[in-house]
């Protein structure tokens, strides 16, 4: 008796499983935000259309809307992603622990690396009035966050002993600020990296905040032996002869 011939392979189902769509529309969401971060700082924000997003994705404006209700939205959300990475940075560095000078030089350099990355530089390129007044808010507590963690290192370091006495809320100003500038002149095609960039500004904005800690120590040099009339000063012209009366 012949056998029964096999079964044909079933059909594979037209609908992937839940989590392969979620990660699918969470792909193309962020495809979305990386085309839009990218345009808004090329032209600012006010000078971009939804069209010219589309355009960058080969897609349709309506498609836009199956992950975002709006531009503003888009804008949010590409400061979001800057301020997450920043989050991030942060509990890491917690984790780790360390002095406050150590804590401190860790944000300094991965923050300024993050400002010549396209959502870092969101944070300082990219105006909060722009935003709806609920994600302004949100935006502007973020900030105050990232704002107080500076200072709270810089103070840990003073009590620690490993940064100098100094006013940590304007010791924080001034680094904030110099960092928040690479987000402002900083270009790919430029000849530094981020990562030589970082390293540059870890060593001028902590340096000088840095409590001495290396002793000097000096040598004492022997003394020659000191005749009876050495500590004579001699006046007049020196004679080359010996002695007269």
């Amino acid at each position: 008796m012949d056998s029964a011939p096999p079964a044909p392979p079933s059909s594979p189902s037209p609908w992937l499983p839940f989590e392969s769509r979620r990660r699918a529309r969470d792909e193309k969401r962020e495809a979305v935000l990386r085309a839009a971060v990218q345009l808004f700082l090329e032209q600012g924000y006010h000078r971009v259309t939804l069209n010219e997003v589309a355009d960058r994705l080969n897609i349709t404006k309506p498609a836009l809307y199956n992950y975002f209700r709006g531009k503003d939205e888009i804008l949010f959300e590409c400061w979001s992603m800057g301020a997450e990475l920043v989050d991030g940075v942060i509990t890491e560095i917690n984790a780790g622990g360390g002095s406050g000078l150590a804590k401190l030089r860790k944000l300094v350099h991965a923050y300024a690396e993050l400002m010549a990355t396209d959502f870092g530089a969101s944070l300082v390129r990219f105006d909060l009035r722009d935003l709806a007044e609920r994600n302004a808010g949100v935006a502007r507590a973020a900030k105050r966050r990232i704002d107080a963690t500076f200072r709270r290192y810089i103070a840990a370091g003073i009590a620690d002993g490993s940064i100098r006495p100094c006013d940590p809320k304007l010791a924080a100003f001034a680094i904030a600020g110099s960092l928040n500038w690479i987000g402002h002149w900083y270009r790919r095609e430029g000849k530094l990296s981020p990562t030589a960039i970082a390293d540059e500004f870890t060593v001028r904005l902590t340096d000088g905040l840095a409590a001495e800690v290396r002793l000097q120590t000096t040598k004492k040099t022997p003394r020659a032996p000191q005749g009876r009339n050495s500590g004579r000063k001699t006046t007049g012209k020196k004679r080359t002869g010996g002695e007269t009366g």
